[in-house]
């Protein structure tokens, strides 16, 4: 039969608790994170994070150098080479030459970004035209300028010379960075001119006009790569014998775009160079004003000009996204907070990668990954926090109520642990009781007893759980409970459980009705379970089972051997070496089936000199006894107490020989004394 998860209610129950906790964290996160998106996308303040939005992803994406026109450049060797004033018109001869030699090689179409808008010499500029008529497929430039003045070239040219004018016109932004192509402008008489890309690809390619909605808007340019990356040559050698460079048929089918590419203009000259997203690299930083005609004429026909998402799905991506990461972050814990915040960056940024290289696509993604993450984290981060504190203080006045320093600490650090459970763990458990107190204290004022009681625990609590990173779990009467090993792991936790116990018997005795205090200690190591026995809404963290029990009735020994701390084998082999202590034999004690070795823990290492006659002479009665020359053994221990007549295991001893010497042994007999009594 298959199992049925009963536990999802429940789950989705603290869930939707955990929801509602955090409402106004999540309300005023979304609001705060979709509120500075919608800012930064509408206002000039997100100018710089959505500029770099459209360029970040052209630094990584591979360069692409299409093939369908070349870039010819009347560059500095052109100028030197062909003898030609860096401030005089060109000679239209050498134009005149080199269209001859595109029609001859078939070239699809030429683009001369130059102005021809005043005559020179009659006879060059007829040739000039006629050359022009003769290939039928060339571009003119009309000058533009950004006072939207438009002039148009020289009639000779214009009038079925050449197959149509474009306007020049370029739109850069502050740095002279040219994102947006315009395909028609209004010049300042509300006449309409098609730009260059425009134009030349109405005449290349008629058709692409049916596919696109351009006239109208911008569009957004796609550069393939850096400008020297594309397919280019001199112009002076195409016009000169350098066919190693220019081999014959090299423009046949091409679009060429001719146009000015300098570097030494002079200062007072406006230069045709614009910023790019390549302009990064510091040998390619300019682009010429003819590379971004072409690199725009290449994306209306080919159709990969970049599209950004209308205004209206824009913001409501910016305002989803705001919301989004608004309430996740909040219901985050601050520290994994970061992790979902950098996790989520990644999807955005990789998205954005895919929609840009496949479907030439371009949304503002920084805002959201620069922005609004960021202030939904610290937000989030700073919210959580707040409420933690505030949670932990709630907590710690709580828990300090009636739980140690060290389970407050523990507990605020691990709030697991204040929910109902236990876990099996090893601990060294001690119990202590003060001997004989209700025999003292009565009589007492109640008030008196109070300080006194309050006296007394101050200072055992203190001095000697706390001072060796003991956890007091409880107080019974004028007993307490603590262990070691928990809630926090303690490599060495029987050494520090018996040098609590020590330091219990070096405490400064209290005295009552004229009679001293003594308290009595017991320990045990062994595995328990620990936890909170208590509900959600109220804590115990302790420890109950077998073990812990044998530690209480270690404490009740000592009431019979008249000692005052009495620990476990267990405990014994953890602290042979670090601590002094004495064999008392087998004990079998109420409530457990097996017999249980004792020993007395008699001091710290470095006194053991003090302690050593009379633990080799207890060890040499007590063998005695278990091999049962009870009369050899009573010699023994007698002698013992002569020398030491206040030992409370000798006397234990001679009473049990008494008793012993009336009682049929059974064979496997291996000296364990029963205790009927806790």
């Amino acid at each position: 039969m298959p199992c049925q998860n009963n536990n999802s209610p429940a789950r989705w129950r603290q869930f939707w608790q955990h929801l509602n906790a955090k409402a106004k964290g999540i309300l005023a996160g979304a609001i705060l994170s979709a509120g500075a998106g919608i800012i930064l996308l509408t206002t000039p303040l997100g100018a710089g994070l959505i500029a770099a939005s459209y360029d970040l992803p052209f630094a990584i994406r591979p360069f692409i150098k299409p093939s369908e026109a070349v870039l010819v450049y009347l560059d500095d060797n052109s100028h030197q080479y062909l003898n030609q004033k860096y401030l005089e018109p060109w000679n239209r001869a050498y134009y005149t030459k080199f269209l001859k030699r595109m029609t001859a090689e078939g070239a699809k179409a030429v683009v001369l970004d130059i102005v021809f808008s005043d005559a020179l010499d009659p006879v060059v500029d007829r040739q000039f035209a006629e050359a022009m008529k003769e290939n039928g497929n060339v571009i003119l430039a009309g000058d533009w300028t950004r006072g939207r003045k438009f002039t148009p070239p020289l009639d000779l040219f214009n009038a079925g010379a050449a197959a149509d004018v474009g306007a020049s016109a370029l739109f850069p932004e502050a740095g002279e960075y040219v994102r947006q192509y315009a395909a028609f402008v209004v010049d300042d008489r509300g006449l309409t001119h098609p730009t260059e890309a425009w134009s030349t690809a109405l005449l290349v390619q008629p058709s692409f006009n049916e596919k696109t909605n351009l006239q109208e808007t911008d569009f957004w340019l796609n550069y393939y790569a850096p400008e020297d990356a594309l397919p280019s040559v001199s112009f002076y050698k195409t016009i000169a014998n350098h066919d190693l460079d220019v081999p014959p048929g090299f423009f046949k089918n091409k679009v060429v775009f001719v146009g000015a590419k300098l570097q030494t203009h002079l200062s007072s000259e406006r230069k045709d160079e614009y910023s790019t997203p390549f302009s990064y690299r510091d040998d390619n930083k300019w682009t010429s004003g003819v590379g971004i005609h072409a690199t725009a004429y290449l994306n209306l026909i080919r159709g990969d000009y970049l599209r950004r998402p209308s205004y209206v799905l824009e913001r409501a991506v910016i305002i989803a996204l705001g919301i989004l990461f608004g309430a996740i972050l909040v219901l985050c814990r601050p520290h994994a907070a970061p992790f979902v915040a950098v996790f989520s960056m990644l999807p955005i940024a990789l998205g954005e990668y895919y929609l840009f290289r496949w479907h030439y696509t371009w949304f503002p993604w920084l805002i959201p990954v620069v922005a609004q993450i960021p202030i939904a984290l610290i937000w989030g981060v700073a919210y959580n926090s707040l409420q933690l504190y505030a949670e932990k203080v709630r907590v710690e006045q709580s828990l300090s109520l009636y739980l140690s320093p060290k389970q407050v600490k523990k507990f605020t650090k691990d709030p697991t642990l204040l929910k109902p459970g236990a876990v099996k763990h090893l601990l060294t458990a001690l119990f202590t009781d003060i001997a004989n107190f209700t025999t003292i204290s009565e009589g007492m004022d109640p008030d008196e007893l109070a300080r006194l009681m309050n006296e007394y625990f101050q200072s055992a609590v203190q001095n000697c759980i706390h001072a060796t990173d003991g956890t007091v779990v409880k107080y019974i009467g004028d007993a307490i409970f603590a262990f070691w090993n928990a809630p926090d792991p303690q490599g060495d936790h029987a050494f520090l459980a018996c040098d609590a116990a020590m330091r219990f018997c070096a405490l400064k005795p209290l005295r009552v009705n004229g009679r001293e205090l003594v308290t009595r200690v017991g320990l045990h190591t062994g595995v328990a379970n620990v936890g909170n026995f208590g509900s959600d809404t109220r804590v115990d963290y302790t420890a109950i089972g077998e073990n812990i029990n044998l530690a209480s009735r270690m404490e009740g020994l000592n009431k019979y051997m008249g000692t005052t701390v009495l620990i476990t084998a267990d405990t014994q082999r953890e602290i042979a070496d670090r601590m002094v202590t004495r064999r008392l034999g087998l004990f079998r004690l109420k409530g457990f089936e097996k017999a249980v070795d004792v020993y007395e823990l008699v001091g710290r290492l470095g006194h053991e000199d003090d302690t050593r006659e009379l633990r080799l002479r207890f060890s040499s009665a007590l063998d005695v006894f278990t091999r049962r020359y009870f009369d050899t053994a009573e010699d023994e221990f007698r002698r013992i107490l002569e020398s030491y007549p206040n030992d409370g295991p000798s006397k234990f001893y001679l009473e049990q020989i008494q008793e012993f010497r009336a009682t049929s042994l059974h064979a496997d007999w291996k000296g364990e004394i029963v205790l009927k009594d806790k």
